[in-house]
């Protein structure tokens, strides 16, 4: 009853149970009487822990990607594949779309990889890869 009466306590006890590792070690070990309300805390925390958000990228993030003049067309695919994995539920039509337009006109398969109605995301890098080497 005693938690049912004050809310702020409720929050401290259920905010205390997910915590694991780094973060419950920060918790246990503030200063006795430091945060006053249940407001403040999720201000400190935010504040602290803030940069550890990892924010959601949408396919349509791939299309920033730049194929730098200095980097092999390997090396931007390597680059290209790691952030494609980092996006959950990736489009492969929008992923498709922003390989290829990152492509140099003058690569020998460039035709077929735009042209490539058939071509699979997969194919297309593996196609590049094969005749970058």
């Amino acid at each position: 009853m005693t938690l049912h009466g004050n809310k702020d306590a409720l929050m401290y006890k259920i905010f205390a149970t997910i915590l694991q590792g780094e973060v419950q070690d920060w918790f246990h070990f503030m200063q006795p009487y430091s945060i006053r309300n249940f407001s403040e805390l999720s201000l400190v925390f935010t504040k602290e822990y803030l940069s550890y958000c990892s924010i959601k990228k949408k396919s349509d993030y791939l299309f920033n990607m730049k194929n730098d003049p200095e980097e092999s067309l390997c090396a931007y695919i390597k680059r290209f594949k790691v952030e494609k994995a980092k996006i959950v539920e990736c489009d492969n039509n929008i992923t498709s779309s922003a390989f290829r337009k990152e492509l140099p006109a003058d690569h020998l398969f460039f035709e077929e990889l735009i042209m490539g109605e058939n071509l699979t995301h997969a194919d297309s890098y593996a196609l590049v890869e094969m005749h970058s080497l």
